[in-house]
């Protein structure tokens, strides 16, 4: 007997700008989740336990999708996020030129909204409103 897979109604979504370099890419990603772990506690499991009762931090209870867009597929997948108010986080490019959290959070109050130069943002909300700020990206590969 095969249990049958278990489908999210929510999406946890990353789309990253297409050319980033590897190492840009990994952390960019793992900057913008941590985000969403932090405002939407529902979108977080419960602890881990190996046989031995070591015990491990809880992850996300949901697969997180990547994405890549270009520049402009990204800056629309933004607008599209923030009229539908989906809980999001962004990074822009000037976050690479900065060391700490407080530098981070100064770059983007900096910039204008229309004026960001986006380099990924994360989203989770209900799946079709995710898939329809994402519509244009691409699976990451």
């Amino acid at each position: 007997m095969s249990e049958q897979p278990f489908r999210f109604d929510t999406k946890i979504a990353v789309v990253l700008r297409e050319d980033l370099e590897p190492w840009q890419r990994l952390n960019v990603t793992a900057f913008l989740v941590s985000g969403l772990g932090t405002q939407v506690p529902e979108v977080i499991g419960e602890p881990y336990e190996d046989a031995d009762a070591v015990a491990y931090l809880p992850m996300f209870r949901q697969p997180v999708m990547v994405f890549e867009a270009s520049k402009e597929t990204l800056t629309a997948a933004h607008a599209r996020v923030l009229s539908r108010a989906l809980p999001r986080a962004v990074f822009t490019s000037d976050l690479f030129a900065t060391g700490n959290d407080r530098d981070n959070r100064a770059a983007v109050r900096a910039v204008p909204t229309a004026d960001l130069d986006l380099v990924g943002i994360a989203l989770y909300g209900p799946r079709n409103a995710v898939d329809k700020v994402v519509k244009g990206a691409r699976m990451h590969p």
